[in-house]
């Protein structure tokens, strides 16, 4: 694993000596939010040696380095899943590649399903806290002591300074908005609605099939995590499935994305 970072971060500082501080990683339908940023370089995932590439509808697969008030940040426009058929240490490869880069701070979204009843499609969740569902973790296996710790803490996943912020930026700017907490699942396929019951029951205020595993390689990496989603579909009171077609969904992170935009752009600003 040492070896594919160091393959790729040199790729990279051959294509670009910009030194990012913030990272920031983009989900379903979002790939445009930061199109019209001060862009210094843009490098496609399937150039970039050890990279996954993206499969998903809505996920631009793109690498892209620009600053946005006075901040240098590097944003991956489209992420990687554990139901495309990559290993927990393919979705951790980017985000130790970022570390390397400089981030110190990584900023998430993705497009989720609502299963608290007070969420509306549209609304957005600051995560404070995450259940991880997935049947694996990106620290499974022999420990890199260099890297990280072998029991890394994860009592505070999200960074409460961020997320305060987050809510106070949402508040001025009539954003509607939850904080609550996300469940990762592994897909590909929706919920049961006694799945859905389930998740609810255990505290889950809404679900998706990504984040987490970024999430818990980069605290393992010391890097500061924030993350909001966008709640694409519900949950309703008859326990009818959360079901959308993808397509659906897309549909909903466009018209409801600049929001997400809004309110990540402000909250860099006052990092």
């Amino acid at each position: 694993m040492s070896e594919k970072i160091k393959q790729t971060v040199e790729f990279i500082r051959a294509k670009t000596d910009f030194v990012p501080e913030v990272g920031i990683v983009l989900g379903s339908g979002m790939g445009e939010l930061f199109d019209d940023m001060d862009i210094r370089c843009s490098i496609d995932y399937n150039l970039i040696p050890n990279f996954p590439v993206t499969t998903v509808l809505g996920h631009k697969g793109r690498l892209i380095f620009g600053v946005l008030s006075g901040k240098n940040f590097v944003v991956m426009s489209g992420r990687f899943h554990f139901y495309e058929g990559y290993t927990m240490n393919e979705i951790a490869l980017p985000i130790r590649v970022l570390k390397m880069l400089g981030i110190n701070i990584l900023l998430q979204t993705n497009a989720s399903g609502g299963l608290n009843p007070d969420y509306k499609v549209g609304d957005l969740m600051i995560f404070k806290d995450h259940i991880n569902l997935i049947p694996t973790n990106p620290l499974i296996g022999k420990n890199d002591d260099s890297m990280g710790p072998r029991f890394p803490d994860m009592s505070e996943a999200y960074d409460k300074s961020l997320i305060s912020l987050a809510e106070k930026i949402a508040r001025d700017l009539n954003i509607s908005f939850h904080a609550g907490t996300f469940v990762a699942l592994s897909g590909p396929m929706f919920e049961t609605p006694a799945e859905q019951n389930y998740l609810r029951i255990i505290g889950a205020d809404a679900v998706a099939m990504s984040t987490v595993p970024e999430v818990i390689t980069a605290r393992y990496l010391g890097i500061k995590c924030f993350a909001v989603s966008l709640i694409t579909n519900i949950s309703s009171a008859n326990n009818s499935s959360l079901e959308t077609p993808h397509e659906e969904v897309l549909r909903v992170a466009n018209e409801a994305g600049k929001n997400v935009g809004t309110l990540l752009k402000e909250l860099i600003r006052k990092l």
